[in-house]
């Protein structure tokens, strides 16, 4: 609006110089008069060719000018009215309207037919625009209607996928098949790693699965192809697909997601990663005005068939270690799922991976290596899905409910052993594993139940998503609690170093101390006089 695409607001004076800088072929870089339409079209038809020879991308330097302002608000301050003058002089469809008449293509009484029907169309469509008749405003409630497609397709096109080689003799899925689908042995101890199909490996399946099923699938990333994935999720995948169905990209967040979401309005479906949580700045436009609303833009003409999967870190300090499920959450036109376990990893990736709908898939790095702990039968090798919005109770119990959001489950269940052993306290442990949609009825319920709840994730404590959780629980049971839900998260810090991080993720002292000093009042914590209440919940370890 206050400026010029050159001097200040742009590092260069001729955008066609750019691509020297990004490819040997200087990006077949040219610029064209854009007030010249045979110009244009001829450039373009040029750059067509190269593009279907698979030579591109290109880039074409279109010179033209805005006459008007940017928006009403704009008064062009920038610029002068001798320049405005100068611009008008050549107005392109002045200067066409005279080289078709000098060249006998048209006629001066041909031209004045042009601008007429012209008026009479746009005339027509502002009528039909601004009659509340024929355009009636939307219903209340369409926006949510449109918001998801709720749709369900094995595959986006009907034909047969592009593969290397039979699923059958895919060396991973080989070996993962000589795996324990299930974590313990018959004496209920726990299996060594190497020998239990793990999280990465449900998500593996997933994913092999639905290469061979839908022929658009794609996936893409920092390190997805020969690498295996950051993580060695995709390790098996290289060999089984052609390089445009897996493949590597540069180090660029909001390309990665950007691309993603042409691809899914395209029709396909896609499946790509951002390597740590805390790199979803980087597409921040993307995820939250881009992936989220097309849906309802369209007024649900259009789907958005694209899963981002996001790791959420630890060990590697402050820039690559944060859990942003809160973030996302509050983001309307997304899905978001968090599963803690093999056997959800695998069933939630599948029921997201057969959507329409744009899914945040968070998967804690502490949980690739861990095997299926909670479902005796183990994960099982068939399709299947775990249900929509619905969390899990992961134990049974009547004296208190812990919900968990993510990797928490683990001390969480540690810390209701404890409770049980020494303490005589029966905890109810649920498994949120959705964070939307998300059914709140049986947390409700189980609130009513108990009487006292606590929440634990490993996001940061102050706005985290628990809050919400808490809130929209508390609006119910207000009446059968005992005392206020409790809420424990990571410490309101930048993540530290991995040698003092037991100091900043939520432990299972920290679970056990919180349900004595704040949800049973006779030994509950105690506000004293020689502290502020400010300092106190600075300093409190639960960071409330």
């Amino acid at each position: 609006m206050g400026g010029q695409t050159s001097g200040e607001t742009m590092g260069y004076d001729i955008l066609a110089r750019v691509g020297a800088g990004v490819n040997s072929k200087n990006l077949h870089a040219e610029r064209v008069d854009g007030y010249n339409p045979l110009a244009v079209a001829d450039a373009i038809e040029r750059k067509k060719k190269i593009l279907l020879a698979g030579e591109g991308p290109v880039l074409l330097d279109t010179i033209t000018y805005r006459i008007s302002g940017h928006s009403p608000s704009d008064a062009s301050s920038y610029r002068t009215k001798e320049e405005i003058a100068a611009w008008q002089k050549v107005d392109c469809i002045k200067e066409y309207e005279e080289y078709l008449k000098k060249n006998n293509i048209l006629v001066s009484n041909q031209v004045e037919d042009f601008k007429s029907e012209v008026k009479q169309k746009i005339t027509k469509a502002l009528k039909l625009v601004s009659s509340l008749e024929i355009s009636p405003r939307i219903e209340g409630d369409f926006i949510e209607k449109v918001m998801f497609s709720n749709q369900y397709k094995d595959k986006m096109e009907d034909r047969i996928s592009e593969v290397l080689i039979p699923k059958k003799e895919n060396s991973r899925l080989l070996s993962i098949n000589r795996k324990s689908r299930f974590g313990l042995n018959e004496k209920g101890k726990s299996l060594p790693k190497v020998k239990v199909f793990s999280y990465r490996d449900a998500i593996f399946e997933a994913m092999l699965y639905r290469f061979y099923e839908d022929p658009t699938m794609v996936a893409y990333g920092e390190e997805n192809r020969d690498w295996g994935g950051a993580f060695g999720v995709y390790r098996g995948l290289t060999e089984a697909l052609p390089y445009h169905r897996l493949f590597n990209t540069s180090i660029s967040e909001g390309a990665i997601v950007g691309s993603g979401v042409g691809y899914a309005l395209s029709g396909g479906r896609a499946v790509i990663e951002l390597m740590y949580c805390d790199f979803m700045g980087r597409a921040g436009d993307e995820l939250f005005n881009q992936v989220p609303k097309w849906q309802s833009m369209s007024a649900g003409e259009l789907t958005m068939p694209l899963v981002v999967r996001v790791s959420v870190g630890n060990k590697y300090g402050a820039q690559h270690s944060q859990d942003w499920s809160a973030l996302v959450a509050n983001i309307p036109g997304l899905k978001v799922m968090f599963p803690a376990t093999p056997y959800d990893a695998k069933g939630m990736l599948n029921l997201a991976l057969r959507g329409t709908d744009p899914v945040i898939f968070f998967e804690s790095q502490k949980l690739y290596d861990i095997g299926e702990y909670f479902v005796s039968k183990g994960v099982p090798k068939d399709y299947y899905e775990v249900p929509e919005g619905e969390s899990v109770i992961r134990r049974e119990g009547k004296d208190i409910t812990i919900i968990t959001i993510g990797a928490t489950l683990y001390p969480v269940i540690e810390a209701a052993n404890e409770l049980e052993k020494k303490y005589n306290i029966s905890t109810e442990v649920i498994d949120l594993r959705f964070i939307n949609p998300l059914n709140y009825n049986p947390l409700v319920e189980s609130a009513k139940k108990t009487g006292k709840v606590l929440i634990v994730s490993d996001a940061c404590e102050r706005a985290s998503f628990s809050h919400t959780v808490a809130s929209n629980i508390g609006q119910f049971v207000f009446d059968y609690l005992d005392a206020p839900i409790a809420v424990i998260g990571s410490r309101n810090w930048i993540t530290p170093a991995a040698e003092i991080e037991t100091l900043f993720f939520p432990q299972k002292e920290w679970i056990i101390d919180a349900i004595h000093e704040r949800l049973y009042p006779l030994t509950g914590y105690q506000i004293t006089t020689d502290q502020s209440i400010t300092e106190q919940i600075r300093r409190n370890k639960f960071g409330v």
